[in-house]
């Protein structure tokens, strides 16, 4: 059960729903797909992958900001919903929190029910709240993250837990110790190692940009990095918003690609000298830290990034905190050439986010 149509796979949350799909597919899974739209056109991509593909109109609007359920969850009500999911008894896969209001209902009891974790809710919204720079929008993420930590105890009547990174897999054995929690990592559409070798002659950071952990992450590099360097850095991703475009074009060297499409995104990536990666919000799975281990060159980000994945630095990743520490690595990396040793040190690095390996996994989790 997906939080939100997951086609085109354009966003974080999106990407590990969609090609979850796609190797469960390729493993001989028979998946009925059951989705909420709300801005997102049905996909027919889907069908392709899926028995049968529902759709349900997410129920947005201020009626369903009362209350103490969570909005993210209320928004995703559905008798109809309800009435095909009882016409069988597979396993339920509910993919994310905002998916889980059918979670402790008694028709259900004896289903297989898998909740796939992408963030600790109430940590990412209390983050995204101080990142957020509209007054109201930064009230009603600090109410949705109060409504998300009470509603969470609803992970008690699952029976699987599959968690996106080790950090997240203790904290749900440690607070929901009668469920089984595993560490299984996203999916994304990288088939095995791709890297190009040589040098080129921008920096990248790439994200959707109309979330405010994104725009204010670039935000911060601009003022502590980008603006101090002569280097072209090439900023990416989907829908930045007006002040984020106008802080860009005052600099020289930064060039904004907006909303690119995913061969251009993956052109972008693979061809970048150095990716900035930085976020201030320790959570989850980073997708575009996905993207970059195993389609780019030199990589340089903060601990948050890594956060929970058991990544550490090595000759092409470099962990910085503060300013000066990332100018200081792009001026050691951006005219070093990415050698074959470097590709064969990344690909030891990949090893755990092969999504065939993972689809294997969870199958033998939930069958």
């Amino acid at each position: 059960m997906s939080f939100d149509v997951p086609f085109p796979a354009n966003y974080g949350g999106v990407i590990d729903v969609y090609y979850k799909l796609v190797w469960l597919k390729k493993a001989g899974i028979k998946i009925y797909l059951h989705c909420f739209t709300y801005g997102r056109k049905p996909a027919p991509e889907l069908e392709q992958l899926c028995e049968k593909v529902y759709y349900y109109e997410r129920h947005t609007g201020i009626i369903s900001n009362f209350g103490i359920t969570p909005y993210t969850v209320k928004s995703r009500q559905s008798p109809e919903l309800e009435k095909n999911l009882l016409s069988n008894d597979f396993p339920i896969l509910f993919e994310v929190l905002h998916t889980t209001y059918l979670l402790k209902d008694p028709r259900f009891k004896n289903r297989k029910k898998i909740y796939r974790h992408s963030n600790i809710e109430h940590d990412y919204y209390n983050e995204l709240a101080k990142s957020e720079k509209t007054f109201s929008k930064k009230i009603y993420l600090k109410l949705e993250a109060m409504r998300l930590r009470w509603y969470e105890s609803i992970l008690n009547h699952a029976d699987l837990i599959l968690a996106v990174n080790k950090k997240d897999t203790l904290y749900f054995q440690t607070r929901y110790p009668k469920v089984k929690s595993v560490y299984l990592p996203s999916f994304h559409p990288n088939m095995g190692a791709a890297y190009k070798g040589g040098h080129s002659d921008y920096l990248l950071f790439h994200g959707n940009l109309s979330v405010s952990e994104n725009y204010k992450a670039v935000d911060w590099l601009i003022k502590n990095i980008f603006s101090k360097i002569n280097h072209q850095v090439i900023i990416a991703g989907l829908n930045p918003p007006d002040f984020l475009v106008e802080s860009i074009s005052k600099h020289k060297n930064l060039i904004l690609k907006s909303s690119p499409n995913e061969e251009e995104i993956t052109s972008l990536i693979r061809n970048a000298q150095i990716h900035v990666l930085y976020t201030a919000q320790p959570t989850g799975l980073k997708l575009k830290l996905l993207n970059v281990l195993f389609k780019g060159r030199f990589i340089l980000c903060n601990s948050n990034m890594l956060s929970g994945t058991d990544i550490s630095a090595n000759h092409s990743l470099f962990v910085c905190e503060t300013g000066e520490e990332f100018i200081d690595k792009i001026h050691h990396c951006f005219f070093k050439e990415f050698s074959e040793d470097l590709h064969y040190e990344r690909v030891h690095v990949i090893g755990n986010f092969d999504n065939k390996q993972n689809a294997a996994r969870l199958i033998a989790e939930v069958f």
